[in-house]
């Protein structure tokens, strides 16, 4: 059954939003490597360039910029993380053999729980995302 967001707070979409200097290289890991879907792009506003990638779709989706001067973005901690549950055990493993050929290989997360029934793989930013291998909550 798919909830509905309250009358309070009628939501029409979700963007989690953060900077890069290497906007190429993350749509290359969460578009080929992770393997969800482009839904949009834009270059040239005010000095920035970006793009959009769905969670699956637009209701909830990944933002990426840059801008011409740069934009720093070290990631805060090695526990700041982005977690896909994912119940299917060879998909989890097809994404991660596919991010090790493109440079990205498995790292200890910081959290054990993680290591548990999960994968964690640092971006291109070092921003962590987690295959978790469970329906989820």
């Amino acid at each position: 059954m798919e909830q509905q967001w309250t009358n309070e707070l009628a939501v029409a979409q979700v963007r989690v939003a953060r900077p890069t200097d290497q906007l190429k290289e993350i749509e290359q890991f969460y578009c080929e490597g992770i393997g969800l879907k482009k839904i949009g792009s834009f270059s040239g506003h005010r000095g920035y360039d970006g793009i959009m990638i769905g969670l699956p779709n637009a209701n909830y989706h990944l933002e990426f910029t840059e801008h011409v001067e740069g934009s720093p973005c070290p990631a805060p901690s090695k526990d700041n993380l982005l977690v896909l549950y994912i119940p299917n055990i060879e998909m989890i493993r097809n994404i991660a053999k596919r991010l090790l050929h493109m440079g990205y290989p498995e790292v200890e997360p910081e959290n054990p729980y993680w290591r548990q029934k999960g994968i964690t793989i640092e971006d291109p930013d070092g921003w962590r995302i987690v295959l978790m291998n469970t329906e989820g909550i």
